[in-house]
């Protein structure tokens, strides 16, 4: 796309700009236009693509897809300004990519991002109704930026476009859009859990927002689970009906409901690892030579369950006095949020638990919790779970959690890690062979712990070849092609041509 040529539309008075993807348009699409469909991603953030510490997943998945697909990327700019809406979006081109943003007003980012996006929304999709704050007048401010997201688009498209969205930030866009005359198809992906239907009719404005899921045409999530919960929701909340394939339909509405599990760059993130073999550890070393490292890498989250994994090794180390000394837990935790009351809550208590264990069991030699409250370079995280003996990836709740799968690509085949997984993450659907656990339990965590630790080598080998083969076949690359393959065949064969395999199955 010319970005001075859009910039120049964008500029246009009202009375004059014609986007050209409106119902009604009088030049019809070309039939080259239409076999060669350029996709558009819609996300609350554009990332850097250029930055080397990516911290969340949804950065990092578009990354590499869109490192693949020439197009569009349209977001928040991440930026406030008092001016904003009259505004127009700043665009730049990144490679063959062109990449458009948007300011918010201070009022539109308390209300739409820090209010009813991440006080209401976020603690709800993950099950936390008790930590919900759901304001009247963040949830107007939400649906007006979805608006105001909508109006900035729609010059911007073209013919043909196929509209990508992602996340809950966004679940009104598909209506703004149509309101105003799009055309194109609108998927939409949910990279959180989507909870249960009793939990999702307790939040606020619930009807509007299942309205809103059903005007996309594609609707995908991250596990079988969550599209379960949403076909529920779909039919005893809304009087809506499942149809043959993944079809849904309710208040006259239908959409594709679809499940697409995330993956992750493998051959990347691998090579990122090698590239400390033969050189000194990042982490010093034992006096002996004999310490095990525990690592976990996660934002600080109060979905992540840091506070219980904490108190799992603290009763590791109480419960089996023969690994102290000789294993350390190195937690990387980025902040998230840190405006909002409840994040620095987990952080004092995270911070209360380390200086607890350290106090408790360290010595002058011997340091049993490394936390870092900071991000960190992908290739120094990579570097981290080669060397670390297991990986603890242990949320409440998680949409999926790449860094599972990281852990995975990142090992040696000769001497594998093993992987201690949460149950209730979305990736635990696909990793059948990690030590799954209830994240709820610290006693079954500690054992757990325990045997990852002592696991001979040849189990380590078995359950880490399987776990290698599943991520590598269903990695980024196979979600944007599962997922934009379903979406550009649904209008011919509604049926999803990924039902037999998209939930990783081996």
């Amino acid at each position: 796309m010319d970005t001075n040529a859009t910039s120049v539309k964008l500029g246009m008075p009202d009375n004059q700009k014609a986007p050209a993807n409106t119902a009604g348009e009088d030049e019809p699409v070309g039939a080259a236009e239409k076999d060669n469909k350029r996709l558009v991603v819609v996300s609350n953030r554009v990332a850097n693509l250029n930055a080397k510490a990516q911290t969340g997943g949804l950065a990092v998945a578009l990354g590499d897809a869109l490192s693949a697909s020439q197009g569009l990327w349209f977001g928040w700019s991440g930026e406030t300004s008092v001016d904003a809406k009259a505004t127009m979006p700043k665009i730049e081109t990144k490679g063959d990519l062109t990449v458009a943003t948007i300011d918010l007003t201070p009022e539109e980012m308390e209300g739409y991002y820090l209010g009813y996006a991440n006080r209401c929304l976020w603690p709800s999709l993950h099950y936390r109704l008790d930590l919900a704050l759901c304001n009247e007048e963040h949830a107007n401010i939400y649906f007006e930026v979805n608006a105001r997201f909508a109006e900035n688009l729609m010059p911007m498209l073209e013919p043909g476009d196929m509209i990508w969205v992602h996340d809950y930030h966004l679940i009104p866009l598909a209506e703004e859009l149509k309101r105003r005359g799009c055309t194109s198809r609108i998927g939409f992906f949910l990279h959180t859990p989507f909870p249960s239907p009793e939990i999702f009719a307790a939040v606020p404005h619930q009807k509007r927002l299942g309205d809103a899921l059903m005007r996309f045409d594609v609707v995908g999530f991250q596990t079988q689970s969550d599209r379960e919960n949403f076909a529920r929701y779909v039919c005893g909340f809304m009087n809506g009906e499942e149809l043959a394939g993944d079809l849904l339909t309710a208040q006259g509405q239908t959409t594709n409901a679809a499940v697409f599990p995330i993956g992750i760059d493998v051959g990347g993130f691998a090579n990122l690892a090698k590239q400390g073999d033969g050189l000194p550890s990042l982490l010093p070393e034992a006096p002996d030579g004999d310490m095990k490292t525990i690592i976990g890498v996660d934002r600080l989250d109060y979905t992540k369950g840091l506070p219980e994994r904490l108190r799992a090794f603290e009763a590791l180390l109480e419960q089996y006095p023969q690994h102290r000394r000789h294993v350390r837990f190195v937690q990387i935790a980025p902040p998230t949020r840190e405006t909002l009351p409840v994040y620095q809550d987990i952080r004092r208590e995270v911070e209360r638990l380390v200086g607890q264990i350290n106090g408790r069991f360290g010595d002058l030699n011997w340091q049993p919790v490394i936390y870092l409250h900071r991000p960190f370079p992908q290739d120094v995280l990579a570097r981290l779970c080669r060397e670390s003996a297991v990986g603890m990836i242990t949320p409440l709740r998680d949409g999926m959690n790449l860094v599972a799968k990281e852990y995975i690509a990142a090992q040696r085949p000769e001497d594998p890690g093993v992987l201690v997984l949460s149950r209730f993450a979305g990736a635990a659907e696909q990793l059948r062979e990690a030590l799954l656990i209830n994240p709820h339990d610290v006693n079954e965590m500690a054992s757990t712990l325990d045997r990852a630790l002592t696991m001979p080598r040849q189990e380590r080998w078995a359950r880490y070849n399987r776990l290698r083969q599943r991520v590598e076949t269903y990695d980024v690359t196979n979600w944007r092609d599962s997922f934009m393959q379903t979406f550009a065949s649904s209008d011919d064969d509604p049926v999803n041509v990924f039902a037999k395999n998209k939930l990783g199955a081996a």
